[in-house]
């Protein structure tokens, strides 16, 4: 390489530029791709002013996501999109990584020229949501101003610095990444919600025959009680102890009659006595977020349970259980795990895509992992991908790895057949399809946990059979986003090397291809994630294999010939820097 190109890269690096008069960006207009830039196409604006207290960054590497399909679908129905986007469009782009290119007069103290970071998407001011790529103008774009907002909001300062070496793909995707990360690191309540509202109702006939001698050992006492109670068709001795105890720790009381309309709004724990399903379906809806409802009793549920499988996803409720009648061991002795239960069998269900690969590649480097990963995936060409990435670094770990697809019925139901008997410890479920989660649920092993992480809308319901939550003490779990510690977390395990975000890079383009690369992303056409640098000369939607032709010297840099690391980047940039 020449030392011309080598200065350019190394100027780049170093951002010892002269910054353009134009900035280019892909605004969004309203819902549907359609309304995605000028005539499809990126369009030009003055490259913005910044401020004393302001920052102006340029946009190295913008990684895509399915949640920028969500806004392109929604538009301003989306609930993180408060404005006319007619008139004032968005910018999307919230896995991005950024130079600073030029500082404010008051803070220069604090940064410099060439100082790099990546951005906690989530954005709080005064408890307002102002999330890059969706309020404040994202990666799409070649520049963009940093504000207070970003520099001093609820959290701080959202921008973490990253260390020269890393790649920019590589630091643009941790912010995907930390969102797994974080699925592992969920943490719910032991006992009813300290301060909390409490409902507890006793299922139609549970006053007939023997009585359970209910209790709640812990949570209903000096040291934590919920502020309020709501009864309903109680048991009377459990409803006397309940009363009793509530006036001797100020709790207020209060008797309902309608399921329907409770007087208090959200509730945060509703505990049932009992095997009703009716029941369930009546009151889940007035769990608030984080909301438990604990389910008592000693039968099986006479049906399946319609549950709002998007709330548990979105609001992170969750559903614990158990025989005895302590209701204080309904949350207690059957703790609700996120983790992968060392040694034991873990099924991924979607685990083709570019979140799934990223969930099978964290099982298999996990310290303590598990001992069996199942992935399964509706398409061959992406189930076949990840046992080419994976399939042999699994086995060399001694994990028995096995690769199932549904359609192929005869093959999947005998690869599934070796853990009908006890079930899997754990399922994580990619596919937002509420008939392939209430499946899933069915093979959880005593004590199994299935997370749903597929971004189901609220109101979706799948039927499960909440039997297994007091029988079998399994869970069902949710999770969305990230927060800026998992984000801080998932930088460090990338610069560490612990955890390599390129491997999910799965193609590459200039912002011109940013729209064919959203087509793309919504159309599942690849394994990984799809790489937009807005700094580079004009390249189509290109496939990682498909380099070997166009750039050589890139390919040759590629691990074992199809994944994307630093010094291909590198490569890619020495010849393709504008």
């Amino acid at each position: 390489m020449d030392s011309m190109t080598r200065d350019k890269l190394a100027a780049y690096e170093q951002a010892d530029q002269l910054l353009p008069e134009r900035n280019r960006l892909w605004p969004l207009y309203g819902a549907g791709l359609e309304n995605l830039g000028q005539d499809s196409r990126p369009i030009e604006v003055p490259m913005p002013a910044y401020g004393p207290d302001e920052l102006l960054v340029r946009h190295d590497a913008c990684g895509l996501c399915f949640s920028d399909i969500k806004v392109i679908r929604l538009g301003e129905e989306h609930p993180r999109i408060y404005r006319k986007m007619r008139s004032k469009p968005v910018t999307l782009g919230h896995e991005v990584t950024m130079t600073v290119v030029g500082v404010g007069q008051n803070l220069q103290d604090q940064y410099q020229i060439g100082d790099r970071f990546i951005i906690q998407a989530d954005i709080f001011v005064a408890g307002v949501g102002y999330a890059y790529g969706y309020e404040i103008q994202g990666g799409l774009s070649q520049y963009n101003v940093i504000d207070q907002r970003i520099l001093n909001g609820d959290d701080g300062n959202y921008l973490i610095p990253v260390r020269p070496g890393t790649g920019y793909a590589e630091a643009a995707l941790t912010e995907p990444w930390a969102c797994v990360l974080a699925a592992y690191e969920l943490t719910y309540r032991t006992g009813l919600k300290p301060g909390g509202t409490a409902w507890i109702i006793g299922a139609p006939g549970i006053g007939a025959g023997t009585v359970p001698l209910y209790t709640i050992s812990h949570g209903f006492d000096p040291a934590s009680h919920p502020d309020r109670l709501l009864l309903t068709n109680v048991p009377a001795s459990f409803s006397s102890w309940l009363r009793e105890r509530a006036a001797a720790l100020g709790v207020a009381v209060t008797d309902v009659d309608d399921l329907g309309n409770p007087p208090v709004k959200p509730i945060d724990d509703i505990i049932l006595l009992g095997a009703d399903p009716d029941v369930v379906e009546a009151v889940s809806h007035h769990l608030g977020h984080f909301g438990v409802m604990a389910l008592v009793a000693d039968r099986p549920m006479p049906r399946r349970v319609a549950v709002d499988i998007g709330r548990i996803h979105y609001d992170r409720w969750v559903y614990v259980g158990g025989m005895d009648p302590d209701i204080a061991l309904a949350y207690q002795a059957t703790p609700v795990r996120s983790t992968l239960k060392p040694g034991g069998k873990a099924w991924f269900v979607g685990a083709g895509g570019p979140m799934g690969r990223m969930h099978v590649q964290r099982a298999i480097q996990a310290h303590a992992g598990p001992g069996t990963i199942v992935c399964s995936d509706v398409s061959d060409d992406r189930l076949d991908d990840l046992c080419t990435s994976f399939g042999d670094e699994a086995e060399s770990r001694g994990i028995d790895w096995v690769c199932l697809n549904p359609l192929h019925q005869e093959d999947y139901q005998a690869g599934m057949a070796r853990f009908a008997e006890e079930g899997f410890d754990n399922i994580v479920v990619l596919a937002p399809i509420p008939r392939v989660i209430s499946d899933a649920a069915t093979h959880l092993a005593e004590g199994g946990v299935m997370n749903v992480f597929a971004g189901v809308a609220r109101g979706t319901m799948a039927d499960l059979d909440l039997s297994d939550v007091y029988l079998k003490n399994v869970r069902v779990i949710g999770h969305s986003a990230s927060t800026i510690d998992d984000l801080r977390l998932m930088l460090n395990q990338a610069e560490s090397g612990r955890l390599s975000p390129n491997r999910s890079v799965a193609a590459i383009g200039s912002l011109s291809a940013a729209k064919d690369g959203l087509k793309a992303v919504q159309e599942a056409d690849f394994p990984g994630k799809v790489v937009i640098y807005p700094q580079i000369r004009e390249m189509p939607l290109t496939g990682l294999s498909d380099l070997q032709d166009r750039f050589p010297t890139v390919y040759a840099k590629l691990r074992n010939g199809r994944e994307w690391t630093v010094e291909a980047e590198r490569e890619f940039l020495r010849l393709m820097l504008a």
